[in-house]
């Protein structure tokens, strides 16, 4: 008899599951349609984040990253990252770097692509869904998804919690959180549409109540209990 509520218990745990990461997909693939749908499968982009040019190609399952900048003695400096890996280039030659250097460029690089283009990249394999409740914010209801990472392809934040807030009425993504490096708090400040794919801004605000779990970041914003950091901005983007 035990074992037979002990299974039933189990079999009522999983549908639950299921029905909550179905319920996150459904949320997030109609966020995608409003960001930019099919355009995000097929398309070049480019645009300045800080003292960095950045570019990112997408078409038909392959991509490429790559970040532009300049070092003090103004050597033209290419992290490229695509399918077959990672690899740097300085003014057009390609360097060997250690396996530690090797790893924080790409994932610098990586990092930038990844919030660029959400809610895109929560398509990936390595990504973990479920949908955790809705809250109210400046008086507009919103869904929220917390999202975790697979380690294998969920790169060196596969141990980091995510949220994202997605707004009932317009379905965009207006607000995010997560843990590690933070905890952090991110709000839109300013929207662009670029060849019919939008990009962000945000206010990145930092969480002082690290009791908080990820998905309960929002609480402390309503409350005023963060502080700003910094701004995210892509300027002078062109989308081909």
């Amino acid at each position: 008899m035990k074992k037979l509520i002990f299974l039933s218990f189990l079999g009522i745990l999983l549908i639950n599951c299921k029905g909550k990461t179905d319920k996150a997909r459904e949320i997030i693939e109609k966020s995608i349609e409003v960001h930019g749908g099919a355009k995000y499968d097929n398309f070049d982009a480019e645009f300045d984040f800080r003292q960095f040019h950045i570019k990112l190609s997408q078409h038909n399952g392959q991509f490429q990253y790559e970040r532009i900048s300049k070092d003090s003695a103004r050597n033209d400096i290419w992290d490229v990252v695509n399918n077959k890996g990672y690899l740097r280039l300085i003014n057009g030659n390609q360097v060997t770097l250690s396996d530690k250097d090797q790893e924080k460029y790409k994932n610098a690089v990586n990092s930038i692509a990844y919030f660029v283009l959400l809610p895109y990249k929560l398509k990936d394999e390595a990504v973990n869904l479920e949908y955790v409740g809705n809250a109210i914010i400046n008086s507009e209801k919103y869904d929220k998804i917390k999202v975790t990472f697979d380690k294998e392809g969920g790169g060196k934040d596969h141990e980091d919690v995510f949220c994202y807030w997605f707004n009932q009425k317009t379905h965009m993504l207006d607000y995010l959180a997560y843990a590690n490096g933070g905890p952090r708090f991110r709000r839109v400040k300013n929207r662009q549409v670029v060849g019919g794919i939008v990009f962000q801004d945000y206010e990145n605000f930092a969480i002082t109540d690290t009791t908080l779990k990820t998905h309960e970041y929002d609480k402390a914003f309503i409350s005023g209990s963060d502080s700003l950091l910094s701004v995210i901005e892509q300027k002078n983007i062109i989308v081909k």
